[in-house]
């Protein structure tokens, strides 16, 4: 007895020490030696903190209670509730339906952690199915459980229901206040959630981010930055609110602004936030903001960047034009995905690095990495750009018989272009009649400009006809058919063209350039009115 009570404090005391998945597998394998696997308090301690308190241990968590022959309700809830909370929260749907299946009761918190899983997936008749069950058991008054309720319906349910169970309740806390705020905000009802805002009683922090986010997700972003400046204290959340916001409007420098407020005020960014800057960096082509950008998220990561990271930074560094940087940045990464790989391969070859691109995808096929549909657009655009047209053909060939993934019209395009520019015109046509889907407008477009190149007067009428079947208002159209003949000094045919633009009541908009000086963008003009066809100096 006195060796079971020892053991019994040793295993109690060693839960203090488990925080990662190695030290838990130890404690498991502590359990079984000295006889705590069917213990049914020790197996509760060993699945909490197996699901709840290390983190990345779910997937060890699943194992475990799988072989345990009698779970209990706590049990259940709290693998429902980690499950919920993961990145596969249906399997907490599915370990409720087994729970039911088993005749194991549930109480007010099974109902919870089931009702937020079906909010993460959009179960909505799942949800429903639940909130039956939670009348059905008697748990309706209860606030837990009511807040929860309010909460689905009020994301992926019914606004209505969700307003009638707020309005029935006698005690409305916070969370409940701010969860039907956040649904009227997330269903674009701003006004309705602005109202419930201002009435609430208390307003914690959440129900501030919470309108501020529905202000930025429908870019009103001088009320999002009204409700901001009114916070009295702000989190990353809150942050991140802003920045996300400024970029998904466009308004970059707007959003660098505000992270450098952020720094300012001694908050911290975190990986939400990097993610955000580094995407408006790449929309300005702004190589200098984002190598700050950069060091500032090496600070921030203490020198270890994630793959969601690490491919945004080689995402910025490619639009930026530093292919150098963008191939540091994947070389240090530990970690990669088929994204980083795809970034590279892509950079590299709208770069003008073909062979470098086809080199890192044969490299990706040796170290058995699966290719993508978007893997092999960066290998046929390297192919097209190298006039590797033999290679081209095979890889477009293994994407199909090797990998099973069948073209796209981005696929398609990269062909065309890769036959057009080694001025294989006949085989061209061919191709895109013997295409599996319907050609589009860009396909044809890709073969006219290949008969410019190449001269091909007659070839380059017949894709301008089957082009203008699709769309008549496109005046670059017309200007390249214009220009393949009087490339040729068929000045006839080019007039023509112009006539049938002009008797289609096409214009052709002025060209312009963008200049910016003194933190002003500036746009000039190239051509103020219509040009007129000159044999001399024909319309480019």
């Amino acid at each position: 007895m006195i060796r079971r009570r020892t053991n019994r404090q040793q295993s109690s005391s060693l839960w203090r020490k488990c925080t990662n998945l190695r030290t838990l597998k130890q404690i498991h394998a502590f359990m079984i030696i000295n006889g705590f696997n069917s213990n049914p308090s020790a197996l509760r301690e060993l699945i909490f903190c197996s699901a709840m308190v290390v983190s990345g241990a779910m997937n060890y968590a699943h194992k475990v209670f799988t072989q345990i022959t009698e779970p209990d309700t706590f049990m259940y809830n709290t693998m429902i509730r980690g499950s919920a909370q993961s990145l596969n929260p249906l399997n907490a749907i599915l370990l409720y339906t087994q729970m039911e299946k088993c005749c194991i009761k549930p109480d007010n918190f099974t109902f919870s952690f089931v009702l937020k899983a079906c909010t993460r997936v959009l179960f909505r008749n799942m949800g429903f199915c639940v909130h039956g069950k939670v009348v059905k058991h008697g748990f309706e008054f209860n606030k837990f459980e009511r807040n929860t309720l309010i909460y689905f319906h009020a994301n992926c349910g019914d606004l209505s229901v969700a307003r009638g169970i707020f309005d029935a309740s006698e005690e409305r806390d916070v969370v409940a206040w701010s969860a039907l705020t956040a649904g009227y905000a997330r269903r674009g009802e701003l006004s309705v959630a602005r109202s419930l805002f201002d009435a609430m009683p208390v307003k914690d922090l959440v129900s501030w981010n919470v309108m501020i986010t529905g202000y930025v997700k429908q870019g009103e972003m001088a009320q999002a930055r009204a409700l901001f400046d009114e916070v009295p204290k702000r989190d990353v959340v809150t942050w991140n609110a802003m920045i996300s916001g400024y970029v998904m409007c466009g308004l970059n420098k707007c959003a660098l602004e505000m992270f450098e407020e952020m720094r300012v005020v001694g908050e911290r960014p975190d990986e939400v936030t990097m993610l955000s800057l580094l995407s408006a960096c790449a929309d300005m082509g702004d190589l200098e903001v984002g190598k700050k950008i950069h060091c500032a998220l090496l600070e921030v990561s203490s020198g270890d960047i994630k793959v969601l990271l690490g491919n945004a930074l080689i995402d910025m560094y490619g639009k930026c034009g530093s292919i150098e940087r963008a191939m540091e940045v994947f070389h240090g990464m530990k970690e990669k995905d088929d994204s980083t790989w795809n970034s590279v391969i892509i950079g590299l070859a709208f770069h003008g690095y073909a062979e470098e691109s086809i080199t890192l995808f044969s490299e990706m096929q040796r170290l058995k990495v699966r290719p993508n549909e978007i893997t092999f657009v960066g290998v046929l655009v390297a192919c097209s750009h190298a006039g590797k047209v033999e290679e081209g053909k095979r890889y477009f060939k293994l994407m199909q018989d090797v990998y099973n993934i069948e073209p796209n019209i981005r696929h398609y395009g990269c062909m065309v272009d890769l036959l057009g520019r080694a001025g294989l015109l006949n085989e061209t046509f061919e191709f895109i009649d013997d295409m599996k889907i319907k050609p589009n407008a860009i396909i044809w477009r890709t073969l006219l400009g290949a008969c410019k190149i190449h001269g091909n007067v007659e070839l380059g009428r017949r894709a301008n006809e089957r082009l203008l079947k699709l769309r008549r208002d496109e005046s670059g159209d017309y200007v390249l058919l214009s220009n393949i003949y009087a490339s040729q000094g068929e000045w006839d045919g080019a007039e023509k063209v112009r006539n049938l633009m002009d008797g289609s009541g096409v214009w052709k908009e002025p060209g312009r350039s963008l200049v910016e000086a003194d933190d002003k963008a500036l746009t000039h003009y190239l051509l103020n009115s219509k040009p007129k066809l000159d044999r001399r100096n024909p319309v480019r």
